[in-house]
């Protein structure tokens, strides 16, 4: 079943055959976290490679007195602080549950050895691209883009964000304050 799950998340991006995915969910153990509860803390080297059955995560890093949200995952998706699971070192970055989720969870170390397989290589190398494409398109767009037109694309992206992750953490990821946010959910309704 995980297995399945897995392959159809990852289709899009590198078809590996179901054996392959069959060898990662053996070594997967099923993990629940509750709403607002850290995953892994600031600071400390992560653990886990995590793959989301149900719910939500985020990704932040402290500045000044609170958090700003860097990125979300959802389901079907994978998640960890991956700088800190690739360089087996802390960082400052912080990972959150944002609303109740069931995770599948792989050590790093049974993460890396199947890295050393020619499947799992594909597997981490494709991962790898597609997380630095994504962050480079969010900093392109942080940097082209109004805050209205990150909103709407982070609509089209995530269409059910709005019914399930705090305003502050949308409004954090937008760049903008939580009031900038209501401003422009109201203009984008009337």
């Amino acid at each position: 079943m995980l297995a399945a799950i897995l392959k159809q998340s990852f289709d899009t991006f590198f078809n590996a055959p179901i054996e392959a995915w069959m060898s990662f969910a053996e070594k997967c153990e099923s993990v629940t976290f509750e709403k607002d509860e850290v995953i892994k803390k600031e600071n400390k080297a992560e653990k886990y490679f995590y793959f989301i059955v149900q719910g939500s995560a985020g990704i932040f890093l402290r500045r000044e007195r609170s958090f700003v949200c860097l990125d979300f995952a959802f389901e079907h998706s994978f998640c960890c602080d991956y700088m800190s699971l690739l360089t087996r070192k802390p960082t400052p970055l912080q990972v959150v549950a944002l609303e109740h989720s069931e995770m599948m969870r792989v050590s790093g170390e049974d993460f890396y050895k199947l890295g050393m397989t020619p499947v799992g290589q594909v597997i981490m190398q494709v991962s790898a691209e597609t997380s630095f494409t994504d962050k480079q398109q969010q900093q392109i767009e942080l940097l082209t883009k109004t805050a209205e037109e990150r909103y709407h694309l982070l609509c089209e992206k995530f269409p059910e964000i709005q019914q399930r992750v705090a305003q502050k953490h949308i409004a954090s990821y937008l760049g903008i304050t939580p009031q900038s946010l209501s401003r422009i959910r109201r203009s984008m309704m009337g």
